[in-house]
């Protein structure tokens, strides 16, 4: 990604962009290369960041002995514990 503080929502924007380029036949070969080495690196930033989402969610899902917690994830939940935590 251009920018380190650019969001996920942007990188992905700018992906979806780039892709469309290149489905555009009409660029030339210099300007395809050029976008679709953007968009590989652009893709591997973003699939670091996806990467470091997963990881941060399996750390709060997991009980005091490490186990996985299993079962469906409720936002509202999640956000009243959340309340709950800040209020104490």
């Amino acid at each position: 990604m251009k920018k380190k503080d650019e969001s996920f929502e942007e990188g992905l924007t700018r992906l979806e962009d780039l892709v469309s380029a290149l489905e555009d036949r009409a660029i030339g070969l210099d300007k395809a290369l050029a976008s679709f080495e953007e968009g590989l690196t652009l893709s591997r930033a973003l699939r670091k960041k996806l990467d470091e989402a997963a990881g941060k969610i399996e750390i709060l899902t997991k009980d005091l002995a490490g186990r996985p917690l299993a079962g469906s994830f409720n936002p509202e939940e999640y956000e009243s514990e959340i309340d709950d935590d800040e209020s104490n």
